[in-house]
């Protein structure tokens, strides 16, 4: 059956009072403002874009895309360009410890290269659920590719070096006033401009959780530096590669993130106070981490704060929504700030696309902050607690000498870091959000989700979770996942090799102006996969129902998962 076509995007009321008019105005262009953008662009919505900055993201942040986020990437058609960033096919994605950089290994996490992981996927059985394989490459090499492809979308206008610096909102929509004496008025404003958001304290928002961590290891305040080093850890090491490179011992613990598999690190290290920062000092901890007196340029550095977890008070206000970094503050352990607001931005876009062409209900857009802060408090919290644990490690003098005593240190301490994994191997919170008391599902009575879990993910088809994954045919590449078939909007699956007809329904949604793909899947095991015949998936790829048989009141069944309430 051929996809609805949704209804024309409104005009909105009150657009002589500002120079600038757009549908959706979003103020922030890292990676989560600019994926926002894209997705809106993907679901036919207008937007433009205001930084502050002037989009050269020359400084290294997070290193982890993970593999929801890589799944909406692979839905925007880009997947695969991300892939080609960070470190080289064929290098490992190790993390390892050593006592210094030229002393003694202590474990070894061990993760597969780039390549390799695809190769997995390419032999991967057809009801596999991890079609995009968890990416390393460091989040400013993928901003400037985001920021290019950007440029190239007729639907996205683009303001870098234009700070937003007054929103004002009212029952039409909002005015905001820029640095460069620009007005914009917009139907809808999404803030994705980070922890001092001008949106958030708009909105008269609040962050709420926990600000900091007091611990020795990654606690306090803490410097994250751009360095480049020409003799290279694995030379150190003896040659074995790594992405993570940790150094812990009596007088430094640091950890070097390789950017490129060759000169480039992402240094983190709670022993060098980023407030009172002093580049020969960092050197000297360079020097004393490696064992050895290697060249060391510096850069550029950053503070950042370990251990925070706060999550603000409500994600909207009106016409104002919070995104990314301005919705939660994470500490970095485990990966999930960025890949948290690229899930925000997936759950916001298609539905302001659906107010704007007038087919989502009055309630869709108060399901956003329902929907995504309990997401926002469980990612944070795991965070968190992932943080905490290298607390517990300890680093007694004795590490450093080959004797009896260096060598029961070095062994204890081993299998301690090596009890560390789990914050590599985090597929339930990757993979895992649910949204089973949103207004928007329709579960009926003994819809029993999955447990929840930082380290295991267990599709199901209850209303509330991610589609479950099945990849369509023999084939592992552009086309064949059930993810590429998936229509923009709605889609309907006919699960089995005897599904039942589904004509009511997809003419209740061509009557509302609900854009509606119905896909056949005639698959027994799909039907098993997702326990029942048919399946309602969001534009998120969220089920919002299942059933044996159409529904006996289509209309209400519409409504419900529209936000018409």
């Amino acid at each position: 059956m051929p996809m609805v076509a949704a209804r024309g995007a409104h005009t909105f009321p009150d657009s002589r009072t500002a120079d600038q008019q757009v549908p959706v105005l979003v103020v922030g262009g890292g990676p989560v403002g600019l994926v926002l953008a894209l997705l809106l662009d993907a679901h036919g919505v207008d937007c433009a874009v205001l930084d502050e900055q002037d989009g050269s993201f020359s400084h290294p942040r997070g290193n982890t895309h993970n593999a929801r986020t890589m799944e909406h990437y692979r839905r925007l058609g880009i997947a695969d360009a991300v892939r080609v960033l960070g470190l080289p096919p064929d290098h490992p994605a190790d993390v390892a410890y050593f006592t210094r950089y030229n002393g003694y290994e202590l474990a070894r996490l061990r993760f597969p290269s780039s390549a390799a992981q695809r190769d997995g996927v390419a032999g991967a059985g057809h009801l596999d659920q991890v079609p995009e394989p968890l990416h390393r490459a460091n989040q400013m090499y993928v901003e400037r590719f985001l920021l290019r492809y950007a440029r190239t979308r007729p639907r996205i206008t683009l303001r870098h070096g234009c700070r937003a610096e007054k929103a004002d909102s009212d029952a039409h929509g909002v005015t905001v006033h820029d640095s460069l004496g620009g007005r914009w008025r917009a139907q809808y404003v999404v803030g994705c401009d980070g922890g001092h958001s001008l949106v958030r304290r708009t909105a008269g928002i609040r962050y709420s959780g926990h600000s900091s961590l007091d611990q020795e290891i990654l606690g306090g305040r803490a410097t994250a530096a751009h360095l480049r080093l020409p003799v290279l850890p694995p030379r150190l090491a003896g040659g074995r590669r790594a992405w993570s490179y940790w150094a812990v011992n009596a007088d430094v613990v640091t950890n070097l993130i390789s950017l490129d598999g060759a000169a480039e690190f992402c240094m983190l290290t709670s022993s060098v106070d980023p407030d009172a920062f002093d580049a020969d000092r960092l050197t000297r901890i360079v020097r004393q981490a490696a064992g050895a007196d290697i060249p060391v340029q510096v850069l550029s550095h950053r503070g950042w704060t370990p251990g925070a977890a706060l999550v603000a008070e409500r994600l909207s206000a009106q016409r104002l929504f919070l995104c990314g970094d301005a919705a939660h503050l994470f500490t970095p352990t485990g990966g999930f700030g960025m890949n948290t607001g690229i899930d925000d931005a997936a759950n916001i876009a298609w539905k302001l696309a659906a107010r704007i062409q007038g087919w989502g209900g009055q309630g869709l857009l108060d399901s956003y902050d329902a929907e995504r802060r309990p997401i926002a408090l469980r990612n944070t919290a795991a965070a968190r607690t992932l943080n905490q644990n290298l607390g517990a490690v300890e680093r007694p003098a004795a590490l450093d000498e080959d004797t009896p005593a260096g060598w029961g240190a070095r062994a204890a301490l081993g299998a301690q870091l090596s009890m560390l994994g789990e914050q590599f191997a985090s597929i339930g919170v990757q993979l895992g959000a649910r949204y089973d008391t949103s207004p928007l599902m329709w579960q009926e009575q003994g819809d029993d989700p999955p447990p929840d879990s930082t380290t295991v993910y267990l599709p199901s088809g209850v209303p509330g979770g991610r589609a479950p994954h099945l990849w369509l045919g023999s084939g592992r590449g552009p086309g064949c996942s059930l993810y590429d078939r998936l229509g923009p909007g709605f889609t309907l699956l006919r699960l089995g090799e005897a599904p039942p007809d589904v004509v009511q329904l997809w003419t209740a949604a061509a009557r509302r102006g609900v854009p509606l793909t119905v896909l056949d899947v005639p698959c027994e095991a799909a039907r098993d996969l997702y326990g029942r015949a048919l399946a309602l998936v969001r534009p998120d790829q969220h089920v919002a129902w299942r059933g044996d048989r159409c529904p006996k009141d289509p209309e209400k069944l519409l409504a419900r998962v529209t936000g018409d309430f």
